[in-house]
């Protein structure tokens, strides 16, 4: 989040998850009722409660305070029925899926300092670009 322009200088807050002893980041364990796929395959949706983040306004800097957080989340995507299909054996990266429509709810607490923040309501929520499929890069590609 930014107060102004969208520059270092003016950012306040940044979510992510905590970084894993493993090293790896960006990532959370789904919970097995998670994510649910409509009967006919066309509609996914990841619904998520209590999932915890850290607030990191100086993010990736070695000196930034990372203070414990919380994030509820609500996404879901329809499928258009719109095949997509990207190859790039140079890169060793595929991705092939539908093209979707998407909407997002999201609400974020920080406790410790007595912030929080609210999306607008899922159903005001659109997503210029969303796609639903399958991606394989590096060592998992196989041509």
């Amino acid at each position: 989040m930014f107060r102004g322009p969208a520059v270092p200088a003016n950012q306040i807050h940044d979510f992510h998850p905590p970084i894993a002893p493993s090293g790896l980041y960006w990532v959370v364990p789904v919970p097995e009722h998670g994510l649910t796929i409509s009967p006919d395959g066309k509609t996914f949706t990841l619904e998520m409660q209590h999932v915890s983040i850290v607030d990191q306004p100086r993010w990736p800097a070695l000196d930034s305070i990372a203070t414990p957080a919380q994030m509820n989340f609500k996404m879901v995507w329809k499928s258009a029925g719109e095949s997509v299909k990207y190859d790039d054996p140079s890169k060793r990266f595929r991705f092939s899926g539908n093209r979707a429509t998407c909407q997002l709810e999201a609400q974020v607490e920080v406790p410790s300092i007595g912030f929080s923040w609210k999306s607008d309501a899922l159903n005001t929520s659109k997503a210029d670009v969303a796609i639903i499929g399958e991606e394989v890069n590096g060592r998992y590609y196989e041509t």
